[in-house]
Formats: C-alpha cells, sequence, structure tokens
C-alpha cells in the first residue's frame, strides 16, 4: 500500500489507495480526525461556559445590585392579590420546544428579568393530572402500590393519573381511580390543587375525595403493574409524618384527610392551648 499525504496551512488529510497509483478508480479517500491540542481543549471549554452564561442566570453573585423585601408580618396574601408583586414578574421573550416526550414537553423560555437583563427558564410543560383520596365506610384509605423507575423503587400512593386531552378533572377522578383500583365512587368531592414543582414545571394535580365506593375489576394501562392496598388513615398519617411517604400528591391527601377527620369530629374540642404568658393552659 502507498500512501500520499497532502497538507495545506488549515487542514491536513491521509489518503490510502490500494492497487497502482496509475489507477484512479481504486483511490479510496479516508479522513483522518486531528488530534486535539490542550488549546483546542481550552477553548472548547470556554465555548462551553460562555454558552452556559448566555442561556442561564443562577445568580451571579459578583453583579448583585440588588436583595430581597424585607420580612413583614401581615396576614396571607396570595401571589396575584398583592400590588408589591407586579415587580416580581418575568416577562417572555421567545419560547421554543427544547425536547418533546410522551407525557410532556420541555420548552426553552428567554425571559427579561427586573433589572432589563435576561435569562433562560427550562420549563416542563405537562398536561395535568388528578389523584384521589378513595376512603372507604370503614375508614381505611385506599393505595397503589407500583414500581417507580424515576426512583428505582417500588412506592406506596393514592391512586393518580394524568388528564387526557380536554378532559374534566372530575372525569379523569372518576376514570383513574376505576382504572388502577377497581373502586367506583358515588360521591367525589373536590379537595385542592398542587404545583407540583413550580420552579420549574407547570403541572398541577387536583387532588378529590372518593367516598361511597364499591369494588368493579380494574383495568390498568398494559405497562401499569399494580398492587392495591386498604390502610387505616392513621397509619398513612403516621407514615407521613415519620418521612415514610415521600410522595406529594400522597402527604397532601394525607394531611387533608387528617385535618378534615379532626374538624369534623362530633364535640372534639380543640385541646389545651398553651397560655402564652406561661401561666399553664387555656381552654381549647
Amino acid at each position: 500500500m502507498a500512501r500520499v499525504q497532502d497538507t495545506d496551512d488549515e487542514m491536513d488529510e491521509e489518503y490510502s489507495y490500494e492497487g497502482s497509483p496509475a489507477d484512479d478508480s481504486q483511490i479510496r479517500p479516508q479522513y483522518v480526525e486531528a488530534v486535539p491540542t490542550m488549546d483546542d481543549l481550552r477553548s472548547a471549554t470556554a465555548d462551553m461556559r460562555s454558552a452556559a452564561d448566555d442561556l442561564t442566570f443562577d445568580g451571579d453573585r459578583s453583579s448583585q445590585d440588588h436583595v430581597s423585601g424585607v420580612p413583614q408580618a401581615r396576614d396571607l396574601v396570595l401571589g396575584e392579590d398583592d400590588p408589591r408583586d407586579a415587580s416580581l414578574e418575568e416577562h417572555p421573550v421567545s419560547e421554543d420546544v427544547a425536547w418533546t416526550g410522551r407525557i410532556f414537553n420541555v420548552n426553552r423560555l428567554r425571559v427579561k428579568l427586573l433589572d432589563g437583563r435576561t435569562a433562560v427558564r427550562d420549563v416542563v410543560r405537562h398536561p395535568g393530572a388528578v389523584a384521589v383520596v378513595a376512603l372507604t365506610d370503614e375508614g381505611r384509605i385506599c393505595l397503589v402500590r407500583q414500581f417507580r423507575m424515576a426512583l428505582d423503587r417500588v412506592t406506596v400512593e393514592i391512586p393518580a393519573g394524568k388528564l387526557d386531552p380536554g378532559e374534566d378533572p372530575l372525569d379523569a377522578a372518576h376514570r383513574e381511580l376505576a382504572e388502577e383500583t377497581g373502586m367506583q365512587a358515588k360521591k367525589m368531592a373536590y379537595l385542592t390543587t398542587i404545583a407540583t414543582s413550580d420552579g420549574f414545571c407547570d403541572e398541577l394535580i387536583h387532588l378529590y375525595m372518593a367516598t361511597d365506593l364499591s369494588y368493579h375489576q380494574s383495568s390498568p394501562d398494559a405497562d401499569e403493574f399494580i398492587n392495591v392496598d386498604l390502610v387505616d388513615l392513621s397509619e398513612l398519617v403516621d407514615a407521613v409524618l415519620d418521612g415514610r411517604i415521600e410522595d406529594a400528591k400522597t402527604v397532601v391527601g394525607a394531611l387533608i384527610c387528617d385535618a378534615i377527620a379532626h374538624r369534623l369530629a362530633p364535640g372534639e374540642a380543640a385541646g389545651p392551648v398553651n397560655d402564652p404568658a406561661g401561666e399553664g393552659e387555656l381552654d381549647g
């Protein structure tokens, strides 16, 4: 095998061929990648850092010229009701789909900050979901056990699932409860809505309480494999308070049920209240 090397100021290329050099039909060009130098690596690293700085603003302390608001003792005011919060708004300049998945998308937004600078926010766009606290007449909560690949273990949760396009959350609550557990509810009451992780995700989960239950055959999705437990509410609440239940919707559902149970308990007083002056106890 003979070798021919053609070199210029910008790029080195090597070609190899078999047979006679005069036989041009036998020439087989083969590009050989140049080995990067340390200067190349430093330049690439600098480019990546520059790109990251351009795409994100994660609190560069060297350019910080503002402080948070001074803490104030006041009544609870929600975000849409406090006139001070208008100055906190970020205004989107552009939004592009960075990744498309089966359940959710990830969008990249460039936003204008209060001080005129721009920053990038990566946001998970989710269709929303429902979760159901199914309470039996005996005071037991219906829980599902399934393997969650994100955590690499089996979790214990209240039944839940995402909304189908255009689906009413109440209809979805009935559907998910029946599909995952086989339970059908004659009564379904709205409890609350939670934002699962509003720092980067727009998913809202609507929580419902299902009562007057009857069992029918379940019909989970083709890729869902579930075991179903009926657990005493007090046991579930204890597991939440002990940190043994970590699933957010289940934590919220359990604590709401516990609060409702205490508020509705007939003749139950609030219990002794500590005297702020330290002189004993006051009647609740």
